[in-house]
């Protein structure tokens, strides 16, 4: 039975392409399209030049909605950033926060975004008082619930709870699946070990996480190994990864309108083997949601220093297991060049 999830890419996935100029807008739309992923999620700053400082010119908007259309494309969010340091010495004031957030939400109207991404930083209270402009807009403001917070984690429970108190419809949440890291990632450890961690104390750190070993005394038996520099950055990665469990997700279902398909590797055999792709679709279809899982392929960066990065190719092996996973019967494939 074919799930009515539907497959997106955030152009963020394609980061190093597109910084090294290797990949246009129309690139990473246009191959997103190939694979069947016709939802497509930016990064303002990534994509349109200007933002947010100048201003993004009309034609390169026009620019946008033509490839949108052209490649039979549906724009799905607008991940945006609040720049509340940007003061040194002082926090940038509310009114200024909720101002800011009111340009993404423009700017997110312009792009015909349904959804604008909101980082877990940003205070519920600014949200709330934005909510109404979204309204307007026809746009949802959509926490990302990010590692190391979760869904049970006192912040979102109380945005939860501040969100549903103003009985706005224009706030949600938009899980990020690295929260749900069942295993360190391949990629982690094989970066750590080519800066020096040794082979015995990465394998000590690699089965700890896996026996869910509290991070404190791991990065202790670390040092008690002798382990100096990257062996104890290892160990603190587990102070901000856990393998928190999908099946949360259900209670805050119908608040959850778009999913970052987080992902660090994807294998020759199409899998992903330190997140539970399997179980993360079966909760979902459980939960009745209906909307994207934006690929968000992010193990450019620990492999960038010995090899470089395929982030097409990765992209495409992860949407080969979504479509499997949700039960497709054409296998997404790339056009020749």
């Amino acid at each position: 039975m074919t799930s009515a999830i539907k497959r997106g890419v955030s152009l963020y996935s394609y980061q190093n392409e597109t910084f090294q100029g290797k990949m246009t807008l129309e690139d990473c739309i246009r191959v997103s399209a190939e694979l069947g992923a016709r939802g497509i999620e930016v990064i303002g700053e990534q994509s349109f030049w200007g933002w947010p400082e100048i201003g993004v010119a009309q034609a390169d908007i026009d620019n946008w909605h033509a490839l949108i259309a052209k490649y039979d494309c549906v724009p799905v969010s607008h991940d945006y950033m609040l720049d509340y340091k940007r003061y040194k010495g002082r926090p940038m004031p509310f009114d200024e926060q909720v101002a800011s957030v009111k340009k993404d939400i423009d700017f997110g109207a312009m792009l015909g975004m349904p959804y604008i991404r909101s980082l877990v930083s940003i205070a519920p209270e600014v949200l709330v008082a934005a909510a109404p402009f979204a309204e307007d807009k026809g746009i949802k403001l959509l926490t990302e619930v990010h590692a190391p917070l979760h869904f049970d984690h006192p912040w979102i429970i109380r945005m939860a709870e501040m969100f549903q108190k103003s009985g706005s419809p224009a706030l949600g949440f938009l899980p990020d699946m690295g929260m749900f890291l069942q295993h360190f990632p391949p990629v982690w450890a094989e970066k750590f070990k080519r800066l020096g961690v040794p082979p015995h104390i990465a394998d000590y750190i690699i089965k700890a996480y896996d026996d869910r070993v509290l991070s404190e005394y791991v990065i202790l038996e670390v040092q008690n190994m002798g382990g100096t520099g990257p062996a104890i950055a290892m160990a603190e990665t587990l102070r901000h990864n856990a393998a928190f469990e999908p099946k949360r997700m259900l209670d805050y279902m119908p608040m959850i309108h778009n999913v970052h398909g987080k992902f660090y590797e994807m294998t020759a055999d199409y899998v992903e083997p330190s997140i539970p792709y399997d179980e993360i679709v079966t909760v979902l279809n459980q939960g009745g949601y209906t909307g994207y899982i934006c690929s968000e392929y992010e193990g450019n960066r620990w492999i960038e220093d010995a090899e470089e990065p395929d982030s097409v190719e990765q992209v495409r092996r992860q949407q080969v297991m979504l479509a499997r996973l949700l039960g497709e019967s054409e296998v997404p494939t790339l056009k020749a060049a």
